[in-house]
């Protein structure tokens, strides 16, 4: 396979890839989800994502593994604990400023 056949494809793969997920919808029955588990298997995605792309970027946001797993232990905590999200981004922050401090 010869380079430009390569790019080619990849573009084309590429763009089938993007363009699935926005007709998906178009192409399901119209009306309301009547299975339970569909249902809350579908909530759920948007959430796993999220997680899935923002976690593993937590560690590698600073120079300093150790800093950024205090803030992500602090975030998780204060989120347990039913604290605004504004609270949860600072103190995060803050605990993560003051371990790179100490470090």
């Amino acid at each position: 396979m010869n380079e430009v056949t390569y790019i080619i494809l990849a573009v084309a793969a590429i763009s089938l890839a993007s363009f699935l997920p926005r007709a998906i919808p178009f192409l399901l029955p119209k009306g309301r989800i009547k299975s339970r588990f569909l249902n809350s298997f579908l909530n759920y995605i948007p959430y796993s994502v999220l997680g899935a792309m923002i976690f593993p970027a937590i560690f590698f946001a600073t120079s300093s593994v150790i800093a950024s797993a205090t803030g992500a232990v602090v975030a998780i905590a204060l989120s347990l604990w039913e604290k605004r999200l504004i609270i949860v981004a600072l103190g995060s922050i803050l605990v993560t400023a003051l371990v790179l401090m100490v470090i």
